[in-house]
C-alpha cells in the first residue's frame, strides 16, 4: 500500500519502482559452503554470482533480500526443494515483518549502569529498560511493541532505528536514567561514560578468593576482594580455612552472609568491583586488637584486577597504603589474565505469528507444532535460533551469526528480519504446506521467483557459510536423523 514513483525507492529503502515493476533492492543472499583455506573459513565472505551455479546440499537460499508476500494470504516468496543425504527437503523463505520484536543486550561489565527497571534512552526517547543483571554482565531490554507503536511517533522511529543499527552491527549511543552513558555495538567492547571497558570480572569476590587462595598463601596476611555483589575476605572464607589461613581481626562494613562473604558493602557504581568506592578502606572497620598486630599486611583488589592496593597496619592498627610489593604483582596480573574480554552481545527476539505462518501453510498452528517438535528447523539468514518453549514461535538469534546488514525496517515502524523454515518434504506436506508452489533449488539459483511473488529480485550474491553455524538443511538438526 505504498506509492512509489517511477525510478524512485520506497520509504523503507527496500523496494523500488523500475518501469512499473516492484523490485527488491537488496540482493538475495545465497549461503554457500566454501572449501577451507589455510585451515580457516572466513565467515560471510560475499561474492557476486558469476553464472556458474551448481545447486546441491552445499547451497542454501536465505531470506535476506528475498522480499515478502506480507500480509501472507499468498505463499511465501520462496518455497525451495532440495535434497540432503538422500532426503527430500523443503525450505520456506520469507522476510518477516515484526512489530512484536526487541533486542536483548548483554554488556560484560561489573560497573553499575543503572538501577533495575531504569529507562534506557536514545536521542532522548525511552526505548527500553535495564533488566536483571547476570554473572559479570549487565542486561538491557530494548524495543518491543509498546515502544515501537504505543508511544509518540518519534519514540517509535528512534526505537526502530536504534534496534536496526544494533542488529546490523552498527553502534548505538544510549543513556540510562540515573546511570551511565553507553556506546554499544554487537561483538565489540562497550564504551561506558567515555571509557572503553576492557574486561569482565573473573568471578564474584567470593569466587576470586576461592580461585586464588593457594597462590596468596604465605605472601600476604589478608586479602579482601571488593565486589558489589559478594565481597570476599580470605581469612574468614572457607577456602582460607581449608588451607590454614590465620585470623587477622579484620572487620568489614557490610551484611555478612556466610563466613568470608559480605553483601552490600557499598552502593553500586563504576568504581572498585562495581561499587561507588574510590577508597576501598571505607568498607574496613576497626581491626580487633586481640588478633591484629602492627605490620599485618593487607591486599585489596577488585574482581577484574583493575583496582588493587596494598596496606600495612601501623602501631594504632590503622591500615596505611604502601607501594605494591613485587611479590604480589603477579597475582594481581593473574586476575586480569583470567578475565575474558568485555563484549556487547546483541540478540534479536521476535514472535513469528499471524500472517507469517500462513505464508508457510494453510494450517498455521501446524507449523507451530512442527517447530515445537523440532520437525521444522528455524533459521534466520542461515543462522541458528533459540526457540522459546510454550505457545507460538518466539525466537532469539545472535546478530553476529548473520551476514552484515541482514535486517531492514518498514515505516510502521517495525523491523524486517530474515526467517527460514526447513523440514522434510513429507513433513511439509503433512502440515498443509503450499506444495503447488514448491520450486527446485536450481530454479531459485537461476534467479526465478515464485509465481506468488509480486516483486522481482535485483540480483543474487553468494555468502560464505560461517563454520560456527550448523548447516540449515543438515540432517543432524532433526529428531528423525538423531534417532536413526
Amino acid at each position: 500500500m505504498c506509492y512509489i514513483a517511477d525510478g524512485r525507492s520506497g520509504a523503507c529503502d527496500r523496494y523500488a519502482n523500475e518501469d512499473g515493476k516492484l523490485v527488491r533492492l537488496d540482493p538475495l543472499k545465497i549461503l554457500e559452503i566454501a572449501a577451507e583455506a589455510g585451515g580457516e573459513v572466513v565467515p560471510f565472505l560475499e561474492r557476486e554470482w558469476d553464472g556458474e551455479i551448481v545447486p546441491g546440499p552445499q547451497t542454501f537460499v536465505t531470506a535476506i533480500g528475498a522480499g515478502t508476500t506480507y500480509p501472507d494470504y499468498k505463499p511465501a516468496p520462496f518455497i525451495v526443494a532440495s535434497q540432503t543425504a538422500g532426503v527430500d527437503m523443503v525450505t520456506v523463505v520469507t522476510e518477516g515483518i515484526f512489530s512484536y520484536c526487541g533486542v536483548k543486550l548483554k554488556i560484560d561489565t561489573d560497573r553499575h549502569l543503572g538501577d533495575e527497571c531504569a529507562p534506557v534512552r536514545a536521542d532522548g526517547e525511552v526505548i527500553g529498560h535495564v533488566t536483571t543483571s547476570e554473572y559479570g554482565s549487565q542486561m538491557l531490554s530494548l524495543g518491543g511493541v509498546h515502544h515501537l507503536t504505543g508511544g509518540s511517533k518519534k519514540e517509535g522511529r528512534v526505537t526502530c532505528s536504534t534496534m536496526l543499527a544494533l542488529c546490523n552491527g552498527e553502534t548505538a549511543d544510549l543513556t540510562i536514567d540515573g546511570g551511565t552513558e553507553l556506546t554499544v555495538q554487537a561483538g565489540k567492547a562497550p564504551v561506558i561514560n567515555g571509557a572503553i571497558e576492557e574486561r569482565m570480572r573473573v568471578g564474584c569476590g567470593s569466587a576470586t578468593v576461592g580461585m586464588f587462595a593457594a597462590q596468596w598463601k604465605g605472601l600476604v596476611d589478608e586479602v579482601v576482594v571488593v565486589d558489589d555483589h559478594i565481597t570476599g575476605v580470605m581469612s574468614e572464607h572457607q577456602a582460607g580455612k581449608v588451607i590454614g589461613w590465620q585470623p587477622t581481626g579484620i572487620k568489614i562494613n557490610g551484611r555478612r552472609s556466610t563466613p568470608g562473604r559480605y553483601f552490600q558493602v557499598a552502593e553500586p557504581g563504576t568504581g572498585w568491583g562495581g561499587t561507588n568506592l574510590t577508597d576501598p578502606l571505607k568498607i574496613i572497620g576497626s581491626f580487633d586488637p586481640r588478633t591484629a598486630r602492627p605490620g599485618l599486611s593487607l591486599l585489596m583488589v577488585s574482581t577484574t584486577g583493575e583496582h588493587a592496593a596494598y596496606f600495612e597496619l601501623d602501631e594504632n592498627l590503622m591500615p596505611v597504603e604502601m607501594e605494591m610489593p613485587e611479590r604480589l604483582q603477579p597475582s594481581v596480573k593473574r586476575i586480569e589474565e583470567n578475565c575474558e574480554p568485555a563484549l556487547t552481545s546483541v540478540l534479536f527476539m521476535a514472535g513469528a505469528g499471524g500472517s507469517l505462518r500462513s505464508g508457510v501453510t494453510e494450517h498455521p498452528v501446524g507449523l507451530t507444532r512442527s517447530v515445537q517438535k523440532a520437525l521444522t528447523y528455524v533459521s534466520s539468514g542461515g543462522a541458528p535460533v533459540f526457540i522459546w518453549p510454550g505457545g507460538g514461535i518466539t525466537f532469539m538469534v545472535d546478530v553476529t551469526r548473520l551476514p552484515r546488514n541482514a535486517f531492514g525496517y518498514v515505516p510502521t515502524p517495525a523491523l524486517v528480519a530474515p526467517i527460514e523454515f526447513t523440514m522434510r518434504a513429507d513433513d511439509y506436506r503433512a502440515l498443509g504446506g503450499h506444495m503447488d508452489y514448491v520450486m527446485p533449488l536450481s530454479e531459485a539459483l537461476e534467479g526465478k521467483t515464485g509465481r506468488q511473488s509480486d516483486h522481482i529480485l535485483k540480483g543474487r550474491r553468494g555468502v560464505t557459510h560461517s563454520g560456527a553455524n550448523p548447516w540449515p538443511t543438515g540432517p543432524d538438526n532433526y529428531p528423525w536423523k538423531r534417532g536413526a
